[in-house]
């Protein structure tokens, strides 16, 4: 049995004496703001009006209906703006990390709050959103341009939530964004290309790194991201092990913000002989001073890294593309690969492609590179397996001609 209160909002309504809404030209319902019988409770009443009474009959049955179904929404429901809903939901969300939180308020300020900040829950529509969203490929940004398909994709998402709670607490009466489709009205986010650096190519580029050779070691074969690199102390360092607790990272008007893993979860990752050597050769003595600190001795902005990497890469493309030259005019053909434009990410992308070249299996790759669950892994790096296939047939071939040779 139902209680007669609505399920968006915890109001009763208070039907006329005689059982409900009369089939007359203008039946009355009065909503009470709170539970009913509460002491000191006003009630704000609302008078729909029609022209028959056969109207009048078909629309106190569906309001009845919907008191039965615990479906029934007051009127006064989404008169708040979606300014001060959001306003609540973003202070539910103080547990999320810093950087997350400067991403909810940038898209809020930036997108969100400009448009839809003083319009009442109630007076977002779908035909209006949708048509604000398609907007914003074209000229959603401050400067007038564009918002690129995740951008737009995450301000969907954020206004999803905020409807989201804002249903729960009884200040919408419905989720407007979810009726947004994701996969026929937002726009698809184009696929990133993976770029992998050979045994080769890596040594070559770390080379070129400057001060930063090792890091660069430590990240294209330990697949550290580079905020766990710029956390790392001398006491996660141990013999050819490095323990990954922490994340530095950048935040909008906080700077160099440290955090857990991405995962929360602390992993150990091993390092190979050579780099290890040279690792250990550089580590500071204090437990809590930085392996790989600014030139300062602070915590490693990504911009200091960033303009090695880059002037790195500046050297050795020049090179690669010299020297295919050089064998395609001595043999008519090049056999040195081309050096692929990569960002400091793509050496994580290289660690996992070497490891599955070595023969790690999914589960290995995953606790290396500090994945949540093998299928993100696999969703990654699934098409560098299957590129394995072949050799693992070479295997099998061996192994079933030894078999065979044994058994004549």
């Amino acid at each position: 049995m139902t209680s007669g209160k609505t399920a968006a909002t915890g109001h009763r309504p208070n039907w006329p004496r005689g059982g409900g809404p009369k089939a007359r030209a203008s039946p009355r319902v009065s909503v009470t703001d709170g539970a009913a019988g509460t002491s000191g409770t006003t009630a704000s009443e609302h008078t729909k009006r029609f022209r028959t009474e056969v109207e009048a009959k078909a629309w106190s049955d569906t309001e009845r209906g919907r008191v039965v179904i615990n479906q029934w929404v007051s009127p006064d429901v989404g008169a708040d703006t979606f300014r001060a809903v959001a306003e609540q939901w973003i202070r539910t969300k103080n547990h999320r990390k810093p950087k997350t939180l400067a991403g909810y308020r940038s898209i809020l300020d930036t997108l969100v709050l400009p448009r839809w900040g003083d319009t009442p829950m109630k007076g977002i529509t779908y035909p209006d959103l949708s048509a604000w969203i398609a907007g914003l490929s074209v000229n959603g940004s401050q400067s007038g341009t564009g918002l690129s398909a995740s951008r737009i994709r995450q301000t969907h998402q954020l206004m999803g939530a905020v409807f989201k709670y804002a249903v729960k607490a009884g200040l919408a009466s419905k989720n407007i964004s979810a009726e947004i489709d994701r996969r026929h009205d937002l726009p698809e986010t184009a696929e990133a290309e993976q770029h992998y650096l050979t045994h080769a190519q890596l040594l070559d580029f770390a080379g070129e790194a400057g001060r930063f050779e090792t890091m660069t070691l430590i990240l294209g074969y330990c697949g550290l991201r580079f905020g766990e690199a710029a956390a790392l102390r001398r006491r996660d360092v141990g013999d050819k092990e490095i323990t990954v607790r922490n994340s530095a990272t950048y935040v909008q008007g906080q700077g160099i913000v440290e955090t857990g893993t991405k995962t929360k979860r602390t992993r150990r990752v091993p390092v190979p002989g050579p780099v290890w050597d040279r690792l250990k050769a550089e580590l500071p003595g204090e437990p809590d001073a930085f392996v790989f600190p600014s030139r300062k001795g602070g915590r490693l902005p990504l911009g200091e890294y960033r303009w090695a990497f880059d002037n790195a890469l500046k050297a050795v493309q020049p090179r690669a593309r010299a020297t295919r030259q050089q064998e395609i005019a001595d043999g008519g053909e090049a056999t040195t690969p081309d050096f692929p434009t990569i960002t400091p990410k793509g050496l994580r992308h290289t660690c996992a492609s070497l490891a599955i070249s070595a023969g790690a299996n999914v589960k290995v790759v995953q606790r290396m590179l500090g994945h949540a669950t093998a299928a993100i892994t696999l969703d990654l790096y699934g098409h560098l397996m299957s590129d394995d296939l072949a050799g693992v047939a070479d295997a099998l071939d061996k192994a079933m001609a030894a078999a065979q040779k044994t058994a004549a």
